[in-house]
């Protein structure tokens, strides 16, 4: 496996080092400058719109976008010679996202939860035509996204608050399509479970019944 290259299973992705000192882009070779601005330039649009969604606001956004690719950047020459640089710069970009969050909220434990839920809002209204029970549903779809373990919650904001074809978030997230649309299953297992159980009353055994698998995954 080439060196830094994340694991196909999702396992952790080494973060850049804070001690080497980068090699400045004024030194790469030109092919190595052009393919940094080609990814940046694909990538960066993603990025934002997920930041946004994280962080709720576009200068909040464009800062954590712009740490990572500055970290990107730092780290790159080593990057062109990993097997998954998408899922490093992936890797990337949600430790940026957990930095900045925390500076925002630093008494509070972290946990990314999108904020602008839109287009879920906008497929509920297309099934229902009351405004209060969207409202109501929308509530509780944000809640049930929110308690999605990352790389299901991931997807599901990718594919459906983004509107990427599973195949774009694959590229974005650096896996395989296929393995998305099994996140986005496991997802969509859960989410009709949490829904289920959040239209009755208040549970605190609201978990108790999640498939093994699934608390496996947790």
């Amino acid at each position: 496996m080439s060196d830094g290259g994340p694991e196909e299973s999702g396992g952790a992705v080494g973060l850049p080092s804070r001690r080497r000192r980068p090699t400045t882009m004024s030194q790469w070779d030109p092919t190595a400058r052009l393919s940094y601005w080609a990814f940046h330039a694909n990538r960066r649009p993603a990025y934002m719109r997920f930041a946004y969604l994280q962080l709720g606001s576009d200068e909040a956004a464009e800062e954590a976008v712009d740490a990572a690719f500055d970290a990107i950047m730092g780290e790159w020459l080593r990057m062109l010679h990993m097997d998954r640089l998408d899922a490093y710069a992936w890797t990337v970009l949600k430790q940026r996202l957990v930095e900045r969050q925390h500076r925002r909220h630093p008494w509070q434990p972290h946990r990314p939860e999108p904020m602008d839920i839109s287009a879920f809002e906008a497929a509920l209204k297309e099934a229902r035509t009351d405004q209060y029970e969207v409202l109501a549903d929308t509530i509780r779809f944000y809640s049930a996204v929110s308690r999605l373990v990352e790389r299901q919650r991931d997807a599901v904001l990718l594919r459906y608050g983004l509107q990427c074809s599973p195949g774009e978030a694959a590229a974005v997230m650096g896996v395989d399509e296929a393995t998305v649309r099994s996140y986005l299953g496991q997802a969509h297992r859960r989410l009709a479970r949490l829904l289920d159980t959040s239209a009755e009353a208040a549970d605190p055994a609201l978990d108790a019944d999640a498939d093994p698998a699934e608390s496996a995954e947790s």
